[in-house]
């Protein structure tokens, strides 16, 4: 079935109840689907979008095209959560139809503003020749979960000297001005993001660009998100168009952050350090944060990359978001732990420690294929260990700290059904440590692996055999001692 750009932009409206019904059947068959993970009913989700503590709940929004496993008409998929943990599911958020947003509801973020939570976002429109029109729109959801969209959009044109890639806006508050910040391209096809004033959410006035010392890195930065973090400013954005550099920027498309002094708007100019990825995995993209009553900055990701097929097209569905993770900063990099309330997941703990010589494989009769492992590592002389986990006779993911090079790797080139192979299939990060913690949430086709406390983070899409349940401890030319706690995760 070819997806023509008819077939892309169809209506929900406009599938009958039996191709729905036939949807979810087709769904629901697949071997891979998700527990403990947020993932569509059917067809692609993408970027999460309006993160925001309201009313006693987190809401969290993701782009959604329903009819199938590929990028066209979007809508705004709501969910909402107590604890972070368990979700409640809406349906749509945003629909898209209005002049502003007749070709999607693109990305954007949510803020509380006058009892209400008001998304701020990017509308899509296409004319007859194809030719796109951004927009920034608002619409405001009420404590019933009724959402209504305005009828002018905030922002209706683009900037002199900016393309028509211009688009996620994410929204702030300091004192008595909100600041918007959108990712943008130059005219000369390099990326950038732009700022905006406002003190009613709805009238905004262009304040310029964002300056940094990243001039000529990507042509377009997408998904862009400013906070103060531990008294530092933080910005996270996803440029696309980065060249590979060594173990850097071997995805498709990058997500990461600098990390500088606050922001004194209206002086744009950020003084920062390098850019850091934030996740050294295969499979991250578009992360959004929202700072909770805790006083918690939360981040989730789109555990997936734009123009890269995935096994479970053929199911009409693809992609997931990652679990929630909190951020904080330690010199300059940030760090990521998942968020304390995932421990109420845990059922069914094992225990197991001991040591291995010298390329021995343990098996200590610890299985799984949805579950959370805590794994502490120490060697003195072995030339590298680590785990091999959704393991069978022929599949195997292996997560592995070479000592000699001070490398963490992790590999799925036999993980099973292959994805994104002209990619790689191995990711690396640089990690100088003699005890490596590993703490994995492994899903019935993802892992997410936080290394050291959160100093690193890997995440990846895996598609393994159901019998594939194996979790094995190896070293190489050495002594490794080993602490190890396991636990199912039932919901």
């Amino acid at each position: 079935m070819e997806w023509t750009r008819e077939r892309r932009y169809r209506r929900l409206q406009e599938a009958s109840a039996e191709e729905l019904k036939q949807l979810e059947m087709t769904v629901q068959q697949c071997e891979w689907r998700q527990h403990f993970h947020i993932q569509p009913p059917t067809g692609l989700l993408n970027d999460p979008n309006g993160f925001c503590y309201y009313n006693g709940e987190y809401h969290l929004f993701y782009q959604w095209f329903p009819l199938g496993p590929v990028h066209g008409l979007k809508y705004w998929y709501h969910t909402s959560s107590k604890d972070l943990v368990n979700w409640n599911y809406h349906g749509v958020g945003i629909e898209p139809g209005y002049y502003y947003d007749s070709h999607g509801a693109y990305s954007g973020s949510g803020i509380e503003h006058d009892g209400k939570l008001h998304l701020l976002y990017t509308g899509n429109v296409r004319d007859k020749n194809w030719v796109r029109y951004p927009y920034q729109a608002l619409a405001i959801m009420d404590e019933d979960y009724i959402v209504k969209k305005q009828e002018k959009a905030v922002i209706e044109s683009v900037p002199i000297g900016y393309t028509d890639h211009y688009r996620d806006p994410k929204v702030w508050k300091e004192n008595d001005t909100f600041y918007m910040i959108i990712g943008a391209q130059r005219e000369n096809e390099t990326g950038c993001a732009v700022l905006y004033s406002s003190l009613d959410l709805k009238e905004w006035k262009f304040e310029g660009e964002l300056e940094t010392n990243l001039k000529d890195f990507g042509f377009m930065w997408e998904c862009p998100d400013y906070m103060v973090l531990n008294d530092k400013g933080v910005f996270i954005f996803s440029p696309q168009g980065v060249e590979p550099s060594g173990d850097n920027y071997q995805n498709i498309y990058q997500s990461g952050y600098i990390i500088g002094n606050p922001l004194t708007m209206p002086n744009r100019t950020f003084k920062h350090g390098e850019f850091h990825e934030l996740d050294r995995g295969f499979d991250f993209y578009a992360p959004q944060t929202t700072l909770d009553p805790q006083g918690r900055r939360i981040l989730v990701g789109w555990m997936g990359l734009p123009e890269i097929a995935y096994p479970t097209d053929r199911n009409d569905w693809a992609h997931c978001l990652t679990v929630p993770r909190e951020l904080t900063v330690k010199g300059d990099k940030l760090i990521q732990k998942p968020v304390k309330e995932l421990e109420q997941l845990r059922t069914n703990e094992q225990k197991v420690n001991g040591m291995i010589q010298n390329e021995t494989v343990a098996n200590f009769d610890l299985q799984g294929t949805v579950y959370e492992m805590i794994c502490e590592m120490t060697s003195a002389d072995a030339h590298a260990f680590g785990i091999e986990f959704r393991a069978g006779e022929t599949n195997k993911t292996v997560i592995t700290y070479n000592r000699k090079e001070k490398k963490i790797i992790l590999d799925r080139s036999q993980s099973g059904e292959a994805v994104g192979e002209e990619f790689g299939t191995t990711r690396a990060c640089y990690m100088d440590a003699e005890t490596i913690k590993f703490h994995m949430f492994v899903d019935t086709s993802s892992v997410e692996v936080f290394i050291n406390d959160g100093e690193e983070v890997f995440t990846a899409r895996i598609f393994p055999n159901k019998e594939d349940r194996n979790i094995r401890f190896f070293s190489y030319n050495g002594t490794v001692q080993f602490d190890a706690r396991k636990w199912d995760i039932t919901k």
